[in-house]
């Protein structure tokens, strides 16, 4: 599976890529951290909420982020809205435990690539990651 997901990678972005992991919860971030199959995909950082990964992105250019909704000082949706627009081509998956369709639509129209609901197996994450990557 790891050759194929390195695939997916190198034609999905033309090389390795760069991953920042935004959630309030530690757990989730480590969770995502050791699930994550592709061998190819560098974990850049991890923000506990929009602002840290504000600062972060900044710092670290991130090719795909995961981004929870609800978080201190600022939410997902705000912090998806400041990264698209340092980054217009960034990949953003939403993790996030809220399911309603609302707030599901306003982040994919803030310009989020998917959304995948808590909680979620390893695969579910990587087939999320995987189909991310192949959507230009």
């Amino acid at each position: 599976m790891n050759a194929a997901n390195a695939n997916e990678l190198r034609r999905g972005l033309g090389r390795a890529g760069k991953l920042l992991l935004v959630d309030d919860s530690n757990i989730m971030r480590r969770h995502i951290e050791r699930s994550q199959q592709f061998d190819d995909l560098e974990i850049v950082g991890t923000a506990a909420n929009g602002v840290e990964a504000v600062e972060l992105f900044k710092r670290t250019d991130p090719d795909i982020v995961t981004m929870d909704l609800t978080m201190p000082l600022m939410d997902g949706i705000e912090c998806i809205s400041q990264l698209v627009a340092l980054k217009p081509s960034v990949r953003i998956l939403v993790i996030s435990a809220l399911a309603d369709k609302a707030t599901a639509v306003e982040a994919m129209e803030r310009g989020a690539n998917g959304f995948l609901n808590k909680p979620f197996s390893d695969r579910q994450l990587n087939e999320a990651l995987a189909e991310l990557l192949r959507d230009p």
